[in-house]
């Protein structure tokens, strides 16, 4: 009976943990890297606009540039988030990069079109409870002490816009469709480098008054994301 209450015990110390790394003050970072102009962009977008309802997601969803030239300018594509996405490729060890790509905490990637694959994605990255805390308002962002990683940790001011978006696509492969986006990112800061002691930044005011803020702090050169919060 001792070893049952404490395998029992075990088990729940575990679970807890989890359940901690994926509650709303531990959000699960799901990123999608996408373009209006792909074909095989929507179902994806989907996935993540359905997961973006979840209060332990934060789903952020990146317009990137090289489908520009082909048809369709992206109305949302911003060459840093090209550049976030050719980070991810030299991080996970990718020749190239590709539309639809959904990262998740920073540790494993995807395509992402088929909902389970998107659950299953969600469901092998949780990152655990290692990282610092994060306190995030308005005008500044507080980042705990804790266990930094060599070289230390970016920490990254993400503005996105969370209504539902409908744009229309007058060329290109989705040409003729209105494509519907949730979370959309419209800026990406980095605000400097956690190296374990607590830190204190200051944000600027955001363009419009309708984004919401994320910060997420993730060890350098495109690695794991030690924690997020949102406002």
């Amino acid at each position: 009976m001792r070893r049952l209450r404490l395998l029992i015990a075990i088990i729940a110390c575990a679970c807890g943990g989890n359940a901690l790394a994926a509650d709303a003050s531990h959000p699960t970072v799901v990123e999608l890297f996408q373009a209006q102009g792909c074909s095989s962009c929507p179902p994806a977008n989907a996935n993540l606009m359905a997961l973006a309802s979840r209060p332990n997601i934060l789903a952020l969803s990146f317009g990137v540039t090289y489908w520009d030239q082909l048809g369709w300018k992206d109305t949302f594509a911003q060459p840093a988030f090209t550049a976030r996405q050719w980070a991810y490729a030299h991080a996970l060890h990718h020749p190239d990069v590709f539309t639809p790509q959904v990262v998740v905490n920073g540790r494993r990637d995807g395509v992402g079109a088929n909902p389970e694959e998107m659950r299953g994605l969600v469901a092998a990255a949780d990152r655990g409870t290692g990282g610092p805390s994060l306190a995030l308002s308005r005008r500044q962002v507080t980042v705990g002490a804790g266990d930094a990683p060599a070289g230390g940790a970016d920490v990254w001011l993400v503005r996105f816009d969370p209504r539902i978006l409908q744009v229309p696509v007058q060329r290109g492969e989705n040409s003729g469709r209105t494509l519907p986006h949730r979370d959309v990112v419209r800026s990406l800061m980095r605000l400097g480098v956690w190296s374990g002691r607590p830190m204190a930044f200051r944000l600027p005011p955001p363009s419009d008054p309708a984004f919401s803020d994320a910060v997420l702090v993730q060890t350098r050169g495109a690695g794991p994301i030690l924690a997020a919060a949102r406002d």
